[in-house]
């Protein structure tokens, strides 16, 4: 997967720009549970469009052209998979995966190695393409040398992963409900899901479960913020 990256990174990168108002929507969603401060990662980092515009200083990616151009970003870049992240133990504040979730070989290890990373009540921030949106049943059936092997996630598979590595409680924003084709401005985001295209679910850290007892997990809405 990482050749078509490295093979077609201007045009990744293109993309944003042609579809500014839908980048920017993403963008004000994500900034709704992204920490006011502190060491942050991105995995996945790309071309840096998300890391410079969120002012996240670390990114690690496996395709080396993408990593260049987020370098000229001004992000500190690091060649990587999330599975097995180049850092030690306990160092960020936060870490977020922005659409790569649906890229990685095994999406369970990647989240595992977020808690390894992660320092204590760290949060874990997550962006998709929701699978049972509008957006996500389109870009399924739509030809696209990136998406064409992807597996993307519904909202409860999110959580249900994170669950199990031990994230909660959750928090969930929705944005774009029109293509992005079509977007003449920045959309505001809502909290939970179901109607939005990009879905923002972000959690909290907490202790390993070591001796198999039970903790309360939070729970998450499908309401739309109302």
């Amino acid at each position: 997967m990482n050749n078509i990256f490295d093979l077609h990174s201007k045009q990744y990168d293109a993309w944003y720009s042609r579809h500014e108002f839908a980048f920017l929507s993403e963008i004000e969603a994500i900034k709704k549970v992204l920490p006011p401060a502190g060491n942050g990662l991105e995995i996945g980092v790309g071309t840096g469009r998300f890391a410079s515009s969120l002012g996240i200083a670390t990114g690690v990616d496996p395709s080396n052209e993408m990593l260049r151009i987020a370098k000229k970003r001004g992000v500190n870049t690091h060649l990587g998979f999330g599975e097995t992240l180049p850092f030690p133990n306990k160092v960020f504040d936060y870490v977020a995966v922005i659409i790569t979730l649906c890229f990685v070989e095994n999406p369970k290890e990647v989240v595992e190695e977020i808690h390894r990373v992660l320092k204590k009540n760290g949060k874990i921030i997550i962006g998709i393409v929701d699978r049972e949106s509008f957006l996500g049943k389109f870009y399924q059936h739509k030809e696209s040398m990136f998406y064409k092997k992807a597996r993307f996630f519904s909202v409860t598979e999110v959580t249900e992963l994170l669950k199990e590595s031990d994230f909660s409680p959750f928090s969930c924003y929705q944005t774009i409900s029109i293509l992005p084709n079509d977007m003449k401005s920045v959309e505001k985001s809502k909290k939970g899901f179901g109607k939005g295209g990009f879905v923002v679910i972000a959690a909290k850290k907490r202790a390993l479960i070591k001796n198999g007892s039970s903790k309360k997990i939070g729970k998450i809405s499908s309401k739309n913020g109302n």
